[in-house]
């Protein structure tokens, strides 16, 4: 998915009014990274979006970056943690030319790769960043057997003058989710609306945990009442 201006510019505003807490988030992402790795002082945050996640991470970590596909996302995130430490580039094949003592795949980023060979090298290339004994923590998308076909929804935001309606239509195809989302937003200077199709890809679990073990890394899937599937760590041995 290629995330335009619109859409970057309303999507914390969004995803925060329906609960979404991005330093609460990193806060246990923080700890799973610190239980393996209790020295772990770099972060490497692929699929960074706004950087919301960077934000917390940077007063946890000495030294953070991001990698993010999408410039309307990108641009926002490099004016939080500087433009320097938020790189263009594809997660299957970014290479940033150092490592990291962990690195993170989060918001479902990961199932936006099309087929488990993409799977595969998109692992392969978080796991090529992670320094011995460094730790991945990749949020997957809902399986198969989890997703429900037709499934509708709807969310409205106020604030300050500003008013967002987000309705959604997913449908399952080729073993992925294809979700049609329209926005309507209204604020002093009018009314306007836009959409953008999102396709997620329905991996299995042994799917993701062969992606880790084909990469050299041990794996364990968490499981998170507050972030439901929970997250696959894994730890480069």
């Amino acid at each position: 998915m290629t995330y335009g201006h619109a859409h970057a510019e309303h999507y914390d505003l969004v995803f925060r009014s329906r609960g979404k807490d991005w330093p609460a988030e990193s806060a246990r992402i923080a700890a799973l990274v610190r239980d393996r790795a209790p020295a772990a002082a770099t972060l490497l945050d692929v699929g960074c979006g706004t950087g919301a996640h960077l934000v917390t991470f940077a007063k946890t970590f000495a030294a953070v970056a991001g990698v993010e596909p999408a410039e309307a996302m990108r641009e926002i995130a490099a004016d939080r943690i500087g433009a320097g430490q938020v790189h263009p580039g594809d997660m299957r094949a970014f290479d940033l030319g150092r490592t990291f003592d962990a690195v993170t795949c989060l918001g479902f980023a990961i199932a936006y790769m099309p087929d488990t060979a993409a799977l595969d090298a998109a692992v392969a290339r978080m796991a090529a960043h992670l320094s011995p004994g460094g730790v991945l923590v990749v949020e997957p998308w809902w399986g198969p057997e989890e997703f429900i076909d037709g499934y509708v929804g709807g969310h409205l935001v106020r604030e300050d003058g500003l008013v967002i309606s987000r309705v959604t239509h997913s449908v399952r195809r080729d073993g992925a989710t294809h979700m049609r989302i329209h926005f309507v937003v209204a604020d002093a200077d009018g009314i306007r609306t836009f959409h953008e199709d999102e396709t997620n890809t329905l991996f299995t679990d042994a799917q993701y945990r062969a992606a880790f073990e084909r990469a050299g890394l041990a794996v364990t899937r968490v499981h998170d009442r507050d972030a439901h599937p929970g997250y696959l760590v894994g730890v480069k041995g």
